[in-house]
């Protein structure tokens, strides 16, 4: 490769390699996106049982809720 075309590709190979750095990747948006969503089901069964007590109907439901986003999430479920 000629001189002037090594010098024309060094900017397109710099910012391709800019991207890939900063770029995110599919599963840190997914860990994320689930980490959110297993704190916002575990500040509502937090809520729901100094609401209603431990052993509640709705503390149920929400306790529910938090298995499935945790089996969506790819988590094992947790013993009460």
């Amino acid at each position: 490769m000629d001189k002037v075309r090594w010098c024309k590709s060094i900017p397109l190979v710099a910012t391709l390699g800019a991207w890939l750095l900063v770029a995110p990747t599919p599963s840190c948006d997914h860990d994320r996106d689930c980490a959110k969503r297993i704190h916002r089901a575990e500040e509502n069964l937090r809520k729901e049982i100094d609401r209603h007590g431990e052993h509640s109907r709705q503390a149920e439901e929400k306790r529910h809720e938090l298995e499935e986003v945790r089996r969506s999430c790819g988590e094992e479920p947790r013993e009460h």
